[in-house]
């Protein structure tokens, strides 16, 4: 249980990081312009990533549900090996999945109307 507790704190905070570059500079980059640079997937308003954003958190806690229910499946080996591994599947994976999510789900929310720049 703890191995499993380990793997979705470092799902989560890495998944949070990660979501702070779509929001923060959706939120103020109007205010301030420098923010602008922060902006690394390009979405396509403010508030279509906001959106986007809100929408992926919804649906990875979703996902996340099975994995944390299920739990990670222990295999013996040393405790640098597992913590390697642990990070390397939830951390960068924490880190890849926000970004490939909430750019595709910016591309479906900003054909909704009312989205626009």
């Amino acid at each position: 249980m703890l191995i499993t507790r380990g793997a979705l704190t470092t799902f989560s905070i890495t998944n949070d990081v990660a979501k702070y570059f779509a929001i923060i500079p959706a939120m103020f980059s109007a205010v301030i312009p420098g923010l602008a640079k922060l902006n690394i997937l390009h979405l396509y308003s403010p508030k279509s990533a906001i959106t986007s954003a809100i929408i992926f958190n919804a649906l990875i806690i979703v996902a996340l549900i099975p994995l944390a229910l299920r739990g990670v499946r222990y295999r013996p080996a040393s405790a640098s090996s597992m913590l390697r591994r642990n990070l390397l599947i939830y951390g960068v994976g924490g880190l890849i999945i926000p970004f490939i999510g909430i750019w595709a789900i910016d591309l479906i929310v900003q054909f909704i109307p009312g989205f626009g720049r």
